[in-house]
């Protein structure tokens, strides 16, 4: 299938933050989209005031009759009706990742992988290569804020995040991989560790002839292929090629100098706040100057990254309360959420309200994510978010909840989220799930300032 032949796409889970990245790459090449998707979102809103016709009704009636190709995510249900109506009918049908390799591979591909980081790596890579000039297009996994978008338009480079899950990555051929980590999760899929770590070296494999490889300098070097040439990054390990020194934090920004292979690069600052966020700032450097960015070009495009939407993105900030959002939904990375808020509000009492998303995730990760949690002064659990499954009998936010170590700890219904706020201590307050959580920032928000209003 070549692009050029496609006239009219329909995307099967059109809301979704990779397929809304397509769908807009192909609706800015004057190609007819339409789709559809469960619920309407604000993501749905933009892209039917970019023209795009969405329906949210799961019907024969209500599909793209004459569609070209039919995109789909993973996430659609075997038994969805508009999906087995294609399907039944012979339509040409390609998964999320499949059509993302036929646009990436065209440009020189740079793919972003790895368990945790992928979202702000890759955002950094694309704002950097585009606000030094570069011709990029990205697909993005979350809103970028510099960009208000997952998605940028451009036909030289392409930013793609490489995904694990259901080893959708194994569709791109990079020119340059970056690898932040490899941990165990979507263990739905790969079953165990060892599977897992054979995936990413199966993309690994797929870096094209010359290409280069970065990896965090503490990930798993067993996923690399044999012979590989390779390049490491870290916050402030000095045996990394890229790290940082001279680090200093102040007021939620990190400054520091940046040790390359090609000597220092001082005077770096970093508006982005979080340790684990200044390390994927070194990852993105790393990738940026092996495609010719300047060091003056770095220095000022880090200084400029605003961030991405629901990562560590603070809703609300007054004179005794903070207000954090952020997506993490494993334990390592709820760990550096927590670390963060500790480092930027020492001494503030932090209240975590926490929705585990899909029930295989919460079976085999409750007691590291019980532990993850224990570093809060407050907890709030709120019931999981089933995503793509069906319940499991047995499993729910209890069993994260017994094993959580301490006493001030609650199971708590959405809908009582600002009872169970107003009742405790709120210096610093962050909401984290990958599900639907994010529909608490408004209500929150707004009750913050009603607060401060009343003081």
């Amino acid at each position: 299938m070549q692009i050029q032949d496609i006239h009219k796409i329909f995307f099967l889970g059109i809301g979704g933050i990779g397929m809304s990245a397509l769908a807009r790459y192909f609706n800015g090449r004057g190609i007819e989209v339409a789709g559809y998707d469960k619920t309407p979102t604000a993501l749905t809103r933009e892209l039917e005031a970019e023209g795009i016709r969405i329906t949210f009704e799961d019907s024969v009636d209500t599909l793209m009759h004459d569609a070209d190709l039919i995109v789909y995510t993973p996430a659609i249900p075997k038994d969805h009706i508009q999906k087995n109506y294609y399907a039944g009918q012979g339509f040409l049908m390609k998964k999320r990742a499949e059509v993302l390799g036929l646009i990436a591979n065209e440009l020189f591909n740079i793919s972003i992988a790895g368990s945790h980081g992928k979202t702000s790596t890759s955002s950094l890579v694309a704002h950097i290569l585009h606000a030094s000039g570069k011709d990029v297009a990205a697909f993005l996994g979350g809103i970028c804020l510099n960009f208000q978008s997952n998605y940028v338009d451009g036909n030289t480079y392409a930013v793609a995040e490489a995904d694990e899950f259901d080893r959708s990555f194994l569709q791109l051929t990079p020119n340059i991989a970056l690898v932040t980590s490899v941990d165990t999760d979507h263990l739905d899929i790969y079953g165990n560790f060892e599977a897992i770590r054979e995936s990413f070296k199966a993309f690994l494999q797929q870096v094209r002839t010359g290409g280069e490889i970065f990896i965090h300098h503490l990930a798993d070097r067993d996923i690399l292929p044999e012979g590989a040439v390779y390049q490491t990054y870290a916050y402030d390990l000095e045996q990394a090629d890229f790290h940082a020194f001279n680090i200093s934090v102040k007021d939620g920004a990190t400054h520091f100098d940046l040790n390359t292979p090609e000597g220092v690069i001082p005077d770096l600052t970093l508006n982005y706040g979080g340790r684990h966020n200044a390390e994927n700032a070194i990852g993105a450097s790393a990738v940026a100057l092996s495609v010719g960015v300047q060091e003056n070009e770095l220095r000022a495009t880090l200084a400029s990254f605003k961030g991405v939407r629901r990562r560590f993105e603070i809703h609300y900030k007054d004179n005794e309360h903070v207000y954090i959002d952020d997506y993490a939904h494993h334990p390592r990375e709820i760990d550096a959420a927590i670390a963060t808020a500790r480092n930027l509000y020492p001494g503030k009492h932090l209240t975590v309200i926490f929705q585990p998303h899909l029930f295989s995730r919460t079976r085999d990760l409750a007691t590291e994510f019980a532990a993850s949690l224990s570093h809060a002064d407050t907890v709030g659990l709120l019931p999981i978010y089933p995503a793509r499954e069906l319940p499991v009998e047995g499993v729910s936010s209890r069993l994260i909840f017994d094993q959580i170590n301490m006493e001030d700890k609650h199971l708590v219904e959405k809908k009582d989220i600002l009872d169970f706020l107003k009742s405790g201590y709120n210096e610093v307050i962050m909401t984290v799930g990958a599900g639907d959580i994010d529909t608490l920032t408004t209500p929150i928000r707004n009750w913050l300032k009603e607060k401060v209003k009343m003081i």
